[in-house]
């Protein structure tokens, strides 16, 4: 079981790439063993994008529902897992 966190960009977003790492750096010290990090490029999974309602990058999708639509702060995103984590042990 688990989580799946979803990060969708574009290429070349460098405004993106530093909080992405960071973010992903995070998610994965919450629960490696837990979460699934995946990064979405819009250009080439459009569709995916558009059925979650993802209409800028970038967004973050948890278990395939859109959570986030920007970078959210470190407490956010840590408060999120924390909440999601703390469903899948129940």
């Amino acid at each position: 079981m688990g989580i799946t966190v979803e990060v969708f960009s574009s290429p070349g977003c460098s405004k993106c790439s530093h909080a992405r790492e960071l973010l992903k750096k995070i998610a994965l010290e919450k629960g490696a063993d837990c979460i699934q990090w995946r990064e979405v490029n819009i250009l080439e999974e459009l569709d995916y994008a558009v059925s979650l309602g993802v209409l800028s990058t970038p967004a973050i999708a948890i278990d395939g529902q859109l959570v986030f639509t920007g970078l959210p702060s470190v407490r956010k995103l840590q408060f999120a897992l924390e909440e999601r984590l703390g469903r899948e042990g129940t």
